[in-house]
C-alpha cells in the first residue's frame, strides 16, 4: 500500500469518526422546540463530511474531486457554526462543543490544503 493510500484511509477513518462523535454528541442534547432544529442540522453536516470524502475518494476526474473535497470543507465549516450555535443554546455542552469544533476546524483546514494541492497538481487522485 502507497503512502498517499494510506493517508486517504486515515481521513476517512478520522471523518467517519468526527460523524459519529457528532451523532453521539447530538444524543445527549436536551429535545426543546430550539435544540430540535439545531441537532438536525449538525448531524446533516457533521455526518456529511466523511461521506463527502468517501465520493471525492472515488472521483472520476480531478474537477470531480476538488469539487467533492470542496463539499467537505464547506459541511466540516457548517459544522462548527451548528457546534457554536448547540454551545448558545445548551451551555452545558458548551466545552464539549469546543472539542469538536476543534476537529471541523482542523478537517476544514486538511480540506483547504488538500484542494490547493490538487489545484497546484502535486497530488495524483
Amino acid at each position: 500500500m502507497t503512502n498517499n493510500k494510506h493517508q486517504k484511509f486515515d481521513l476517512e477513518e478520522r471523518t467517519g469518526e468526527f460523524g459519529e462523535n457528532i451523532i453521539e454528541f447530538a444524543k445527549k442534547m436536551p429535545r426543546t422546540p430550539i435544540t430540535l432544529s439545531l441537532i438536525t442540522q449538525l448531524v446533516k453536516a457533521g455526518t456529511s463530511v466523511g461521506a463527502n470524502y468517501c465520493e471525492a475518494d472515488c472521483a472520476e476526474s480531478r474537477k470531480d474531486f476538488e469539487h467533492k473535497i470542496g463539499i467537505c470543507k464547506k459541511e466540516s465549516k457548517e459544522t462548527k457554526h451548528w457546534l457554536r450555535m448547540v454551545a448558545g443554546a445548551v451551555p452545558e455542552l458548551k466545552d464539549e462543543s469546543k472539542k469538536y469544533c476543534q476537529e471541523a476546524n482542523e478537517l476544514n483546514l486538511i480540506f483547504s490544503s488538500i484542494i490547493n494541492k490538487s489545484r497546484s497538481k502535486k497530488i495524483d487522485i
